[in-house]
């Protein structure tokens, strides 16, 4: 089974497989939030959504934020 988009990419782009899974998560967390509260259905399911936003640059990590981690 091949995952797309790979890890390794995903990691390269966060630095980290921490920050990237909590970035991920939290912006996860946000779309499904946002998604209830609008009544809007989701194409597709949160975390894909967040992890194609990583990978397409859309979304990253501000320095403050990994540092929390």
């Amino acid at each position: 089974m091949m995952l797309y988009p790979p890890v390794a990419d995903l990691v390269d782009k966060v630095g980290s497989r921490y920050a990237l899974i909590n970035l991920v998560a939290k912006r996860a967390r946000g779309i499904s939030a946002e998604a209830e509260k609008t009544g809007e259905p989701l194409v597709k399911k949160p975390v894909s959504a967040a992890i194609d936003e990583v990978y397409t640059g859309k979304l990253t990590v501000e320095s403050g934020e990994e540092e929390e981690a």
